[in-house]
């Protein structure tokens, strides 16, 4: 197994007051020449936004764009004519395909905590979807749960591209084997709270570990933990 770690202290920032950013890759106006992505993941953002703020309308095309609610409610409005509110443990997920428009705004009274993820899709300009499922915590636990896959269903979000989206909620020393579709994926493993282990790596609140050249790895939460695995093509 071949392993590479991401820590929190070395994501970049951006601060603009209604808006906090942490990227883990190179996005906006963090420019790094070793974070270009992990596979075809391409984006992985964790960002806070103020309560009556949020992203105007804007365009997108030719990507998957999954949202992982953590905190808050936050509305969702679309070309394609969707017009949605997301809160905590709501996962949404946009096949831009050949182009749409969006806009986000917090429509909550708390500030708004999510995860902003990209991956390349498999097949360009497809027509334009949108879904979103709810994965509440207290059904999850000490489990991975599947909450994006390539395979179409009713328990979790469909993607334009061989990958899949889990969500891991472990109690204090409980353990989860999590195995790869096949040899050539790779694995993002962010921790959003807790302490893990993942074979003999820790990793703790915000890090992760980029995982490649294995059929299968194991998880043991040292504290209560939630975390998150993304599982691409490598190329």
């Amino acid at each position: 197994m071949q392993v590479k770690f991401f820590p929190k202290a070395e994501r970049g920032i951006k601060d603009i007051g209604w808006l906090k950013s942490n990227f883990s890759f190179n996005f906006s106006t963090f420019k790094s020449p070793d974070k270009n992505g992990f596979g075809l993941l391409k984006v992985f953002n964790d960002d806070f936004v103020e309560k009556g703020t949020g992203f105007g309308l804007h365009p997108h095309a030719n990507m998957e764009i999954i949202s992982v609610m953590l905190a808050g409610k936050m509305n969702h409005k679309d070309s394609m004519g969707y017009y949605e509110v997301v809160e905590k443990d709501w996962v949404q997920i946009m096949s831009a395909g050949s182009g749409l428009r969006h806009e986000e705004y917090n429509v909550g009274d708390d500030e708004v905590n999510f995860l902003q993820i990209w991956i390349e899709p498999k097949v360009q300009n497809i027509t334009p979807r949108y879904q979103k499922r709810y994965f509440p915590i207290e059904k999850r636990k000490n489990q991975i749960t599947t909450a994006v896959s390539n395979e179409e269903g009713v328990l979790h979000c469909w993607i334009n591209q061989n990958a899949k989206i889990s969500l891991g909620h472990l109690e204090t020393q409980k353990t989860a084997s999590y195995s790869l579709v096949n040899e050539n994926m790779c694995a993002f493993v962010f921790v959003i709270d807790g302490d893990l282990k993942l074979e003999n790596h820790t990793i703790n609140k915000r890090d992760a570990l980029g995982i490649w050249q294995t059929d299968t790895f194991t998880v043991s939460a040292t504290t209560e933990s939630k975390f998150v695995i993304i599982e691409v093509p490598i190329n």
